[in-house]
């Protein structure tokens, strides 16, 4: 695996980085995840989110309930009519995961050095002697000496109600801490992880199978983020209840690698998720620092290969409460960009950060200009090499659609496909020119009544770097052998001309199905 100055395009020029930035249709070829909550729900603050690059909307189930996330998301709804900006849904399980109780609501100061008692008994009151957990099960997997982490819910661990403590003793259900740094605990709910501790709790629990059978299936989500998620089986269990919900079937899951079990069991995971996010806020508890980068680098070298979208999180953390990352912070975006990252997801930044649509706007500005120094040559080779031969047929017309337009330097890729797979796997090759995929309706029925696929799909390929959804008109077939492909192609050549991609005299590659063959033609425009 390159390391990512290696992925750099050699050799820069000094005087490129003074340029100033150009504005562009499509922010960054890299997409944007964005965290809806309290500071960013109104139509105008979606609006600004949208207009600034965001293409992902997640909702997270651990915070708020039904009517709050509804009216957000209906929020979002009149900020895309307006903006014409299409947005996906992604709907975040809460999991396994630790939360510590404060019914009251009060601050609790924890001091270093001194002892704090961890107890299942939540009619307790939480204060800075013992403080109420929801498992029963803790006392069983913890031992002396284990770390255990807990922080405000999206903390960014800079702040001061993240605590670190060291389980001392176990008492029966309780466990026994000492505190290890002095913290105030605010708020009514805290997170707590146990570093590599396993957790026996179902990843999937009753309370996220609720969330998604009914606010999931009413709002039709594109996306699941299945928290949490440790072994193949969590994500094949998910896919099924899924299947028992008809308008969920092709929601995509996207597996989040939150712990070392999680990691361990990485490979098979990647086999059966649609996707893979890498919460690095809470690996960076569950691994050595050291060891963080490693695996974020590994990880992404895997879903390139696999063709499968990968999103880092928990990058400009200290942008929830300044205009301004930090010099480390626009580094490491960059840097996911150049190690083969999809999309960035930005939690507390945008959830109850006080610069939402600021924080969007620069991550996409440093991801366009990381992009525009990627190593697109060494990565296609590295790609065509891990394929190998001989090639499927669809891998072959993918990889020569990429190859034909970096050599005519092509403005655009317009890719007909009904069920985006085609359009996925040109992307995965890393086109330096943005894809338009022209997603055209198939005609479905359930045997009660007749549908058109095609929207999922479209809003699906929003996550994927480089690839620019169009849906087309349902009356044209994407495997047309008439000419009724030459009127999408119009429009598809309209909306790319409007956008500001497609000049007078460019050239555009275009991949289609012709009967049973597949072409990729090369168009040279006249105006």
């Amino acid at each position: 695996m390159q390391s990512s100055h290696l992925l750099l395009e050699e050799p820069i020029r000094m005087a490129s980085i003074l340029e100033p930035s150009k504005a562009n249709f499509f922010p960054a070829m890299t997409k944007i995840v964005g965290t809806l909550g309290p500071r960013s729900r109104s139509v105008e603050v979606i609006s600004g989110c949208l207009k600034a690059g965001m293409s992902v909307a997640r909702f997270d189930c651990s915070w708020g309930d039904f009517e709050f996330h509804q009216e957000t998301l209906e929020n979002l709804k009149t900020a895309i009519k307006s903006t014409k900006k299409l947005c996906a849904v992604m709907l975040d399980t809460v999991g396994p995961e630790l939360q510590v109780i404060n019914k009251s609501e009060k601050s609790i100061s924890l001091q270093g050095d001194a002892t704090v008692i961890l107890t299942p008994d939540q009619d307790k009151e939480a204060s800075s002697q013992v403080l109420p957990i929801n498992f029963d099960g803790l006392s069983k997997a913890v031992k002396k000496g284990d770390t255990i982490f807990i922080g405000q819910y999206l903390f960014t661990g800079s702040e001061t109600t993240s605590v670190w403590l060291e389980v001392a003793d176990v008492d029966g259900a309780d466990v026994v801490c000492v505190v290890k740094n002095s913290a105030t605990l605010a708020g009514s709910l805290f997170t707590l992880h146990a570093s590599q501790i396993h957790i026996d709790l179902p990843t999937l629990s009753e309370k996220d199978k609720e969330v998604i059978s009914t606010w999931g299936v009413r709002n039709k989500i594109d996306f699941l983020s299945l928290s949490y998620t440790r072994h193949a089986e969590d994500v094949r269990q998910a896919r099924e209840h899924l299947s028992k919900l008809g308008d969920l079937q092709p929601t995509q899951i996207f597996a989040k690698i939150e712990n070392v079990e999680g990691l361990t069991h990485f490979d098979e995971i990647l086999q059966e998720a649609d996707g893979i996010i890498l919460s690095r806020g809470n690996l960076g508890i569950d691994l050595p620092p050291e060891k963080v980068f490693l695996f974020q680098k590994a990880a992404l070298y895997k879903c390139n290969m696999a063709g499968k979208p990968a999103v880092c999180t928990r990058v400009v953390d200290s942008m929830t409460d300044n205009l301004r990352p930090t010099r480390a912070e626009a580094t490491d975006v960059a840097n996911a960009v150049l190690d083969g990252s999809d999309a960035i997801l930005l939690g507390a930044e945008t959830f109850r950060g006080l610069y939402p649509i600021e924080t969007i706007s620069i991550v996409g500005k440093i991801c366009a200009e990381a992009e525009k120094v990627f190593n697109q040559d060494m990565y296609f080779k590295k790609a065509v090499k891990f394929v190998g031969e001989p090639m499927s047929h669809l891998e072959s017309i993918a990889s020569s659609a990429v190859r034909a337009a970096i050599k005519v330097k092509a403005s655009v890729i317009i890719c007909f496909t009904s069920s985006g797979r085609a359009a996925r796997l040109i992307a995965k090759y890393r086109p330096t020119m943005p894809v338009l995929s022209v997603v055209i309706p198939r005609l479905k029925t359930n045997q009660l009544k007749w549908s058109f696929s095609g929207a999922f799909e479209a809003r699906q390929s929003l996550i994927v770097r480089g690839l620019f959804p169009i849906l087309a008109d349902p009356r044209h077939p994407a495997e047309s052998t008439n000419a009724t492909n030459e009127s999408i192609l119009k429009v598809a050549l309209d909306h790319g001309k409007a956008s500001g991609v497609i000049k007078p005299h460019d050239r555009v590659v275009v991949c289609q199905k012709l009967g049973d063959a597949s072409v990729v033609k090369i168009i040279e425009l006249e105006d």
